[in-house]
């Protein structure tokens, strides 16, 4: 399989993961298309391996500076949501809703973390090349994300509020 045929095997998941972390289909894919269109002109940068890792690394770094230039609105009133199938039962459907605005309300870096670990399935190492921390740093924002998100979906308005004391 050639480079390019590789990446394009790799677009339903860029597209999925630039979904989730923008929550906007269009801004999702103008973050796809800036990746792809970075990793075609650094293919040489690339070394054989993960190629997925690497194109996520892309991918980050990209959003990552388009945060700084410019502030994030995550709209909270149902607007947004996750373009992911369901079977057509009102429940799931209120279930996606909550699940949705339960992880717009995690912080950016928690909420790529629950991301690129669970939606992604990418290793805890390959998730810390991608964002740049330490393996122990991507563990314990999984662990808080995964806490907050579990008492955010339990209606716990606590979740917001949740301070470490030592």
């Amino acid at each position: 399989m050639s480079f390019r045929q590789a990446i394009v095997a790799e677009i339903p998941r860029l597209r999925r993961y630039a979904r989730a972390l923008t929550g906007d289909a269009s801004r999702a894919d103008d973050l796809v298309q800036d990746t792809l269109e970075r990793a075609l002109g650094k293919w040489r940068l690339w070394r054989p391996g993960n190629l997925r890792a690497w194109l996520f690394t892309l991918m980050h770094n990209i959003f990552v500076n388009q945060l700084q230039e410019s502030v994030l609105v995550i709209s909270l009133d149902g607007d947004t949501h996750l373009d992911v199938p369901v079977r057509p039962r009102q429940q799931d459907n209120l279930e996606l809703r909550d699940l949705d605005r339960a992880l717009a309300r995690l912080s950016p870096e928690q909420r790529e973390v629950l991301l690129l670990v669970g939606l992604e399935e990418l290793s805890y190492e390959d998730t810390a090349r991608v964002i740049g921390v330490p393996v122990g740093t991507v563990m314990s924002r999984l662990a808080r994300a995964r806490d907050k998100l579990r008492l955010l979906l339990a209606g716990d308005e606590r979740a917001l509020h949740l301070k470490v004391v030592k």
